[in-house]
């Protein structure tokens, strides 16, 4: 078990934290993978949590971007009273998305975090992302994590879906069938697919009725 000292935290959507810690000497991950973060305070240390790196394998710090659940009483509420200096326990590294192959990336609200670490390795380290798109679907757009950076990073390849908001800039609704369909021209691809389960399951199942094969469909295991 490693231990992790906050170099920095801070909110970069109302309920979203972003954490950067000391780096382990040794410690290897692929882009999308994930690992189990503890609290390293008395009540906490038992208390495991999945969250992804953020970071990339080749920088000398790691970076987790976390979802907040403030009325949940659990790890993420913890989370929310740390500040620099505190530490952070870690362990077991996992995870089934990594980078496969260019393709569609479709996340929902937190499940886009095992997608930042793919899409940034590809812009710094890859081809770029020109044949990469990111489908993203939230409640309204203060929610949309790092907005301004996958902007950059992607361009018009970067499609927002808002469910509680409707914005002149913005599609309004849920990802289904005829969603996909518009922005799903190339059914070959890899489809990387990330968030609530219900989502997960209700675009699987959308991109199966449009032809796709199961092997190109990778979601979190």
């Amino acid at each position: 078990m490693n231990t992790l000292k906050i170099e920095h935290i801070e909110k970069i959507t109302p309920n979203v934290l972003q954490i950067r810690t000391n780096k382990p000497s040794g410690l290897e991950f692929k882009p999308g993978q994930a690992t189990e973060l503890f609290i390293n305070k008395e009540g906490w240390k038992e208390e495991g949590r999945p969250f992804t790196f953020t970071s990339l394998p080749a920088q000398d710090h790691l970076e987790f971007v976390i979802k907040t659940y403030p009325d949940h009483n659990g790890v993420t509420e913890q989370l929310l009273d740390l500040k620099k200096g505190d530490e952070l326990l870690q362990t077991d590294i996992f995870g089934n998305i990594y980078f496969r192959g260019e393709g569609t990336f479709i996340a929902g609200g937190a499940g886009l975090t095992p997608l930042i670490a793919i899409l940034r390795d590809r812009h710094q380290n890859g081809e770029g992302n020109e044949n990469n798109k990111l489908i993203f679907a939230n409640k309204t757009k203060a929610d949309i994590i790092l907005k301004d950076e996958l902007s950059d990073m992607l361009g018009d390849n970067f499609i927002n879906i808002l469910s509680n908001e409707k914005t002149d800039r913005f599609a309004h609704g849920q990802i289904d069938l005829s969603f996909l369909k518009k922005h799903i021209i190339n059914l070959q691809q890899k489809f990387y697919i990330c968030g609530p389960d219900p989502m997960i399951e209700s675009v699987v199942n959308d991109l199966k009725e449009l032809g796709v094969e199961h092997e190109n469909i990778i979601i979190e295991e």
